[in-house]
């Protein structure tokens, strides 16, 4: 295939993460999906200070005692 008959490449544009702005997904940018070093910067450190936490779905045990104890 010739570079004439390929299709253009087309840039994908996606929302930044962290400042919602337009951030290019591709591996033209180093920081995707984060718009600039600033951004990913920001959102790694909200996961080294753990700010980002999975929520706890389970009830403590106390609440409702041992289930291994139901008849």
């Amino acid at each position: 295939m010739s570079a004439a008959s390929q299709p253009p490449i087309t840039v994908r544009i996606v929302n930044c993460p962290a400042c919602g702005g337009d951030s290019v997904y591709g591996s033209s940018n180093p920081y995707r999906p984060f718009c600039c070093a600033r951004c990913k910067g920001i959102d790694f450190g909200a996961w080294a200070s753990e700010s980002f936490r999975l929520p706890e779905d389970t009830p403590p045990d106390a609440e409702f005692g041992d289930p291994k104890l139901i008849p």
